[in-house]
């Protein structure tokens, strides 16, 4: 008879920092860990658009919330929304779009002005087009809510890497 991990046990073993190869989990230590600290000094600036307050709220979500204290960097986001149509009947109607969300972000140390991380994010969803235009629209807005969910999902893991890194490396 084998025996299988039980949950509590696999979940254990995750959050103990692997001996001799140097893994250790990225949000280690919690709400209080370092990444988590970096993470809640950071404002995100306005951005402009439909597509600008999904994202940027989508990044405040993910944001531990800096408890009143002031924040550290500001993260500068220009967005890049654009549906573009593929599939072309002999009619030349389209029956397929595609969506792309494309974001260029800067975290901005605050206190010189100094640019410590610039990337690019970015993903893209298909849309069928039907024949109701409302329903076609309301494709195209659920893509567009999936698009900024997963982009604020590249930016943030990639501030928790930068935070990380140099966060180890000042250790």
């Amino acid at each position: 008879m084998r025996r299988l991990l039980t949950p509590a046990l696999l979940l254990a073993l995750l959050a103990v920092p692997m001996a001799g190869c140097g893994l250790r989990p990225l949000y280690a230590g919690g709400g209080g860990g370092r990444v988590a600290v970096a993470l809640s000094q950071v404002e995100v600036a306005p951005i402009a658009g439909k597509a600008g307050y999904l994202v940027g709220n989508a990044i405040r979500d993910r944001l531990v919330s800096n408890k009143g204290n002031p924040p550290l960097y500001r993260l500068e986001i220009k967005l890049d929304d654009k549906i573009i149509g593929l599939g072309v009947r002999s009619d030349d109607t389209i029956t397929r779009e595609r969506r792309t969300l494309r974001a260029r972000y800067q975290l901005i140390d605050l206190a010189n002005g100094a640019v410590l991380l610039d990337a690019t994010a970015g993903s893209d969803a298909g849309v069928d087009v039907v024949g109701s235009e409302y329903a076609t629209i309301a494709a195209e807005d659920t893509a567009l809510e999936r698009l900024s969910a997963i982009v604020a999902d590249q930016i943030v893991a990639r501030m928790a890497l930068y935070a990380e890194r140099t966060s180890q490396a000042g250790s």
